[in-house]
């Protein structure tokens, strides 16, 4: 392999004093020239190991053979086969310990792996930008699906049955389709206008998208069978947030990394102008060390906090946040507190005048030093308190951002459906639940997980909607 690039050329990116206050997009994507010097580092295995990693099963060799030739669009014509969301994709998919965690370049020449997530951004923006026709929408089977859910899952499932002709329509409860890409993840990780722009793809294809509709309120999931739906695919997603049941999580400004983050991203809370209330300056804790925890300190960052906590239980090398999104906080001067967890969250009380403002809201966390033991039953070393380790931190708003798990409402509504003790809905292989015709994936059956494991969950349901209105086993 002699003359290859050892490395996976860098992202252009903002720096890091500039970005932390303002909601553009950090990383700025590559040139046409970068892309093409990355694309030339692909090996072009022929047993694509790669495509093993991806769950959407995108033919990742075959479309860079087409960026080394120069043809963007036909790379984009093979990502676009399998994947309803490339530029999403390239943007917020853990491709590290996917896709480039299996290619060669890493696995058997200790090179960095080819920047596949870079890639595909690069080729869907280029899409994006440069091709202004519209796709050509198929031809009715006379067909229709019902998708509860316009998140990662809903939106692949729904493309997917788009392509093969069938009626499809989506109900979103929020009033911008999206899920979690829109009311989840950050402006400054993906722009609302990338994810309209896949939208409108998926309508351009004929799915009709409904807003505003709660599945379980509005209409049943019985009612969308009386309605003519012949099938019903879940992917509400999980939307309910989880605490730590410790004293003074009610106190006002502590605050749900889901709530937190629907305010700012969805709502635009950020704005001098929005209706939405957020709490803004000060200083913040933010409790957890996944992605959301990442997202949620950096958009408190950007909305003036002085001062941005991250208390994680573990230690940096457990933390299952991306590396990047790691890197980027610590380099926006995000500071982390490592192997603590909160053990009460503490209120201002001024005993001399009941009507004080300030009375009611946050004022310091309370935190304990943990130690890593054995490990637990996930394989991970489980955390243990080590005795008079407490410290308090001053702090003027709390972000528990922990994890989400699926609403209840679906269960509760639809009898014969069936879930499992953390609320997620139960499927076998093929994405069908314990009701005939009704399949679901995602976050709903998972609970919180990413964006592409979402997506390949909609992939599988999808092709099993088809199998099953085609009379096939």
């Amino acid at each position: 392999m002699a003359g290859r690039e050892p490395k996976k050329h860098e992202m252009p990116t903002q720096k890091p004093e500039i970005r932390a206050h303002n909601f553009d997009e950090v990383a700025l994507g590559y040139t046409m020239e970068l892309a093409e010097a990355e694309a030339v580092r692909c090996l072009g295995c022929k047993n694509k190991p790669c495509v093993s990693g991806c769950p959407v099963n995108i033919d990742i060799p075959e479309f860079i053979a087409h960026l080394k030739q120069k043809d963007i669009e036909g790379a984009y014509e093979v990502i676009s086969k399998t994947s309803s969301l490339p530029a999403v994709c390239g943007r917020v998919c853990p491709q590290e310990s996917q896709c480039e965690h299996e290619c060669t370049l890493a696995t058997k020449l200790n090179l960095e792996p080819v920047g596949i997530g870079r890639l595909e951004r690069f080729t869907a923006d280029w899409h994006r930008n440069n091709k202004k026709t519209a796709p050509e929408k198929p031809v009715p089977n006379g067909h229709k699906v019902a998708i509860i859910g316009s998140g990662p899952s809903g939106l692949t499932c729904a493309g997917d049955l788009a392509r093969l002709g069938y009626a499809v329509t989506i109900f979103e409860a929020l009033h911008t389709a999206g899920g979690v890409l829109v009311y989840g993840i950050p402006e400054f990780r993906l722009p609302k206008s990338i994810v309209g722009a896949e939208v409108e793809t998926l309508k351009q294809l004929g799915v009709e998208i409904m807003t505003d509709v709660v599945i379980g309120r509005t209409l049943t999931v019985d009612e969308l069978f009386e309605r003519g739906f012949e099938a019903v695919f879940i992917g509400s997603g999980a939307g309910l947030p989880n605490f730590m049941n410790i004293p003074g999580e009610s106190l006002c400004g502590v605050y749900s990394a889901n709530e937190f983050l629907t305010r700012s991203n969805l709502m635009k809370a950020y704005l001098d102008d929005s209706y939405t209330p957020i709490m803004k300056g000060g200083k913040v804790a933010v409790v957890g060390g996944g992605n959301v925890a990442m997202d949620a300190a950096r958009t408190a960052l950007r909305l003036g906090s002085e001062k941005v906590y991250i208390i994680y239980r573990r230690s940096l090398e457990e933390m299952p946040a991306r590396k990047e999104e790691v890197e980027h906080a610590m380099e926006e001067g995000i500071e982390f507190h490592l192997l603590c967890n909160p053990t009460e969250v503490l209120g201002y009380k001024n005993e001399n005048d009941p009507r004080d403002p300030k009375n009611g809201f946050v004022r310091a966390i309370k935190c304990v030093k943990m130690e890593l033991g054995e490990p637990d039953e996930n394989g991970r070393r489980r955390p243990h308190e080590i005795p008079g380790s407490d410290y308090e931190l001053d702090v003027d708003s709390v972000i528990i951002a922990i994890g989400t798990s699926p609403n209840p409402l679906l269960k509760d509504t639809t009898k014969g459906l069936e879930v499992n003790k953390r609320g997620g809905i139960i499927i076998d292989e093929h994405g069908l639940t314990s009701r005939d015709k009704v399949f679901a994936g995602g976050d709903a059956v998972t609970g919180a997980a990413t964006v592409i494991s979402a997506m390949g969950a909609g992939k599988i349901a999808a092709n099993a909607i088809d199998d099953a209105l085609k009379g096939k086993e």
